[in-house]
């Protein structure tokens, strides 16, 4: 159980136990997984959301009656609607970026994932998506969560973040590291 050996902290560690083992119990893991991460694919792409999600100027029953059609829209329901709904009248809606945190780390943890973020300059095929993570599942030897983040700023190549091991290969990194070699040259 995720009691036993706990991985996550605070507020964010205890919503996020008490949600992981509602869903294990009901053996809905993987679809509340999937609804809270397009609610939180919703949160990152408006600013109207984050707004809602971050504001203490909202009240409780304000944030509930907003969050309710597009849950709704999104086709969120059962467990995580009803769990997102939840942190909203508790006032703790704020927390909910890393209460998804958390309890994504308590699936890939139960489900003997590894979870990996990867950072690159334009969105990746489906081809090279898989071949990313197929390379990464050969080298940690487990199933890896990949999520992937779009960033233009580091012009080309890619940063992988695997546990506490990162490797950079961006285009960003490498021009700063040449601009650093030619004023030591100096």
């Amino acid at each position: 159980m995720a009691s036993e050996q706990p991985i996550v902290a605070g507020v964010a560690g205890r919503y996020a136990t008490a949600l992981f083992e509602l869903a294990l119990e009901d053996k809905v893991l993987d679809k509340v997984r999937a609804d809270l991460d397009r609610f939180d694919a919703l949160i990152a792409g408006s600013d109207d959301l984050k707004r809602l999600v971050r504001s203490p100027v909202f009240t409780a029953d304000e944030q509930v009656k907003a969050l309710e059609p597009i849950l709704q829209k999104a086709g969120i329901a059962g467990i995580a609607a009803n769990f997102v709904k939840l942190v909203a009248s508790n006032r703790r809606l704020f927390a909910l970026p890393q209460i998804v945190r958390a309890f994504r780390a308590l699936v890939a943890k139960h489900k003997g994932e590894v979870a990996a973020s990867v950072t690159v300059a334009e969105q990746l095929s489906d081809a090279h998506l898989k071949s990313l993570k197929d390379a990464l599942n050969a080298v940690t030897g487990k199933d890896v969560d990949l999520q992937v983040t779009v960033d233009p700023a580091i012009i080309g190549g890619l940063v992988v973040k695997l546990g506490s091991r990162m490797v950079d290969t961006s285009l960003r990194t490498k021009l700063n590291s040449i601009k650093t070699a030619m004023k030591e040259a100096r």
